[in-house]
């Protein structure tokens, strides 16, 4: 009789092991001792449990096309099946006399002629093998639940992180330091408000910013990465949000941020437009705080109107081109001369030499509480595996110092940020400042809309008045601008001053008065430029 002989692995590290050399061997050896005829023999590194079984089915194919009876061997009945699917086809073709079952270790010879006793023989060997897998299985399920809770990410790192293997050929996760910086980047550009899923796709494009195998960002892959909290040290998994110790890429309240302005997308959607309008969604009613939206009046001229969706205000129609030309003028308050941007910047160089050793001493302070938390961690380790604490306790315990390791990073990158030239980064702004009425001028809409949204903040409509209100680091600009010399002898610890009522230049719309905080600390304001983002701009650079 012809036989084809069956030897299997469920993995490569198996076959390295050497297993199917010794499973063939022996088979050949109980061939010759049956005085089977080798037709073939079957090399195969599949699992068993797999849907589908390509080299399986390639073996009952040639089974089924025999005109004669062919003897199916293998080193025990595990090798062949363990799950009961497979035995309705052997079983089907041992009816039509096609196959003899040989399962060399069992003893066991299923053929035409084979008893109800053979039978059962069979199904209690598949039972036991399926037996073996679920357990198998439980055992594998109990390992990964515990190294998720445990803080280990079970799977391919998002992209933005690679696997490593350490000195100790322990496995790790680090940022990848091709792609990390761009991650951040993607982040930090959503954070401002300015950039949808679309903009940031095409930014992507531009820097070259690509997967792993090389293909561009696709829209949906961005909302995914912007989405994952992975990146600020928290994996999602089926038993919840679970902090990871991996190192995080951009900060919590970075995170937080873009969520927020995600969510404000999705509360405030509004239809695409084909027509250009400069202050859409940027202007409200003094009266009732509805928005203010444009509508065009025979073909070519835009106005402005509440939309009095509250019932309780008098329709006023206001032209776009004097509402945009009392913006365009109030970029002359924040523009100062030449002479006074230097005079601010060597300001700001005396500030940073006195703050600069308050930032080296709070560095110092947190370092050394991170490496106290570390030493921590290292040592309820041991205490865990000594026994003298439960799996609760430090897992409790864990949590903890983690928690308290994000914050510690988080404050360390907020001095270093602070800490960095930053009267450089004042002085990039001040320049802008004074160029900003060409460059808006100059541009298009969309370029227009995003350096009103940089400037300008909170602006109300009132009739035909338009109450304007700047964003730090520019209502600074505007109060050196009223008083330079008194601006430069301010505490740099001195608090908030209260309010003050600034009147607007005299436009083509009547100036309004706008109430506003006055902020007496300039370090403070210039800490607040670090975390904005000029470079938006790039032909104010």
């Amino acid at each position: 009789m012809k036989a084809i002989l069956l030897a299997r692995v469920s993995s490569k590290e198996q076959e390295e092991g050497q297993s199917i050399p010794a499973q063939e061997r022996r088979l050949i050896e109980y061939a010759e001792r049956k005085n089977l005829i080798v037709n073939r023999v079957y090399k195969i590194t599949e699992s068993s449990t797999k849907d589908t079984r390509k080299e399986f089915e390639k073996i009952i194919a040639q089974i089924g096309k025999s005109k004669e009876t062919i003897a199916l061997v293998a080193d025990t009945i595990d090798r062949v099946q363990r799950s009961f699917k497979e035995s309705v086809i052997l079983d089907e073709l041992r009816k039509e006399g096609k196959v003899e079952i040989h399962f060399m270790r069992e003893g066991l010879v299923l053929n035409l002629k084979s008893n109800s006793a053979d039978i059962l023989r069979w199904d209690m060997g598949v039972m036991f093998a399926r037996s073996y897998v679920l357990q198998l299985s439980d055992n594998v399920k109990r390992s990964k639940e515990q190294a998720v809770k445990s803080g280990k990410w079970i799977g391919l790192a998002p992209l933005g992180y690679i696997h490593v293997v350490d000195e100790k050929g322990e496995k790790n996760i680090i940022p990848d330091p091709e792609r990390a910086f761009h991650i951040i980047k993607l982040f930090e550009l959503y954070a401002t408000g300015n950039y949808s899923l679309l903009k940031l796709t095409e930014e992507a494009a531009k820097v070259g910013f690509q997967t792993k195998k090389g293909k561009k960002i696709a829209k949906s892959q961005i909302d995914s990465i912007l989405k994952n909290p992975f990146y600020c040290g928290v994996m999602r998994t089926k038993y919840g949000l679970v902090e990871h110790h991996y190192k995080p890429i951009i900060s919590t309240s970075l995170y937080q941020q873009v969520q927020n302005v995600a969510a404000g997308y999705h509360k405030k959607p509004h239809k695409k437009i084909s027509e250009p309008f400069i202050l859409r969604g940027m202007i409200t009613c003094s009266h009732c705080g509805c928005t203010v939206t444009p509508e065009i009046h025979k073909k070519r001229y835009i106005y402005y109107s509440c939309t009095n969706a509250k019932g309780i205000c008098k329709k006023v129609y206001v032209r776009e081109e004097p509402l945009v030309e009392s913006l365009s003028h109030y970029f002359d308050s924040i523009a100062l001369s030449e002479e006074q941007i230097a005079e601010v910047t060597n300001y700001l160089k005396k500030i940073h030499e006195s703050e600069s050793l308050f930032h080296t001493e709070s560095l110092a302070a947190l370092r050394k509480e991170q490496d106290k938390i570390q030493k921590r961690i290292n040592q309820i380790y041991d205490d865990k595996l000594d026994g003298l604490i439960d799996e609760k306790m430090y897992l409790d315990k864990i949590k903890d110092y983690k928690a308290r390791q994000i914050e510690i990073t988080e404050q360390m990158t907020r001095h270093e940020k602070a800490d960095q030239n930053f009267y450089v980064t004042a002085n990039m702004v001040m320049n802008l400042a004074a160029r900003a009425r060409e460059i808006f001028e100059s541009s298009e809409v969309d370029e227009k809309r995003q350096l009103l949204n940089f400037v300008f903040q909170n602006l109300k409509l009132d009739g035909k008045n338009l109450s304007i209100d700047t964003c730090e680091p520019f209502t600074t600009l505007v109060d050196y601008k009223k008083s330079p010399k008194g601006w430069g002898n301010l505490d740099l610890n001195q608090g908030p001053a209260g309010y003050e009522s600034v009147l607007l230049p005299q436009t083509s719309i009547e100036g309004s008065c706008s109430i506003r905080p006055f902020c007496s600390s300039p370090f403070k304001i210039w800490e607040v430029v670090l975390g904005s983002s000029p470079a938006i701009f790039p032909t104010a650079a």
